[in-house]
């Protein structure tokens, strides 16, 4: 994963990250039984999941909409996130403007390293950058260190590993073993 960072665990600073998780996954279940018509309701607890400050009034996510941490989401102004998305935004996730998220998507910002003894010892993240005019199609999965550039689309179903070019469509999923892993100890 291209700028990844890693975050220790069982340090003091996990610790505030996982309260910081139940505190955003209780506001996505609140905000995923609320009337579909009550808009003011949606809004305020949107307010809440993405850290208080303002959201764009144009900003639009129909619910459900499952955010795992909401401290490092931005959005730009036109953007619509459809049904049943997943944002994991610990590592930052940046969406431009007039962006279409379509249903089913996930960006997931974080993960843990590959090697088998380090997985359980770090949680590891990077930003995902969606850049204005882009659109994304169901079910697609961006994953952490990954730029989305103005004016793209990504098909449905697209698993994201690496940028995507300003004004280029990408689509399909695959499997590429990329290296080797070492036995565990």
């Amino acid at each position: 994963m291209r700028n990844e960072q890693r975050l220790p665990t069982r340090t003091p600073e996990s610790r505030a990250f996982a309260q910081r998780v139940q505190v955003a996954m209780a506001l996505s279940a609140r905000l995923n039984t609320l009337p579909f018509d009550d808009l003011d309701a949606r809004r305020s607890v949107l307010t809440e999941i993405f850290g208080g400050g303002p959201i764009p009034e144009s900003l639009s996510i129909l619910p459900p909409f499952h955010c795992d941490y909401g401290l490092h989401a931005t959005f730009g102004d036109r953007v619509f996130i459809n049904q049943g998305c997943f944002f994991l935004d610990y590592g930052g996730i940046t969406i431009g403007d007039r962006v279409m998220i379509g249903p089913r998507v996930t960006l997931s910002t974080a993960g843990h390293p590959v090697e088998v003894d380090e997985r359980f010892d770090y949680i590891t993240h990077a930003p995902i950058v969606i850049e204005d005019d882009v659109w994304i199609g169901a079910a697609a999965t961006i994953t952490p260190g990954v730029t989305i550039g103005r004016g793209a689309v990504v098909g449905a179903g697209a698993v994201v590993a690496k940028d995507v070019p300003p004004l280029t469509v990408v689509t399909a999923t695959s499997v590429v073993e990329r290296r080797r892993l070492k036995p565990s100890s």
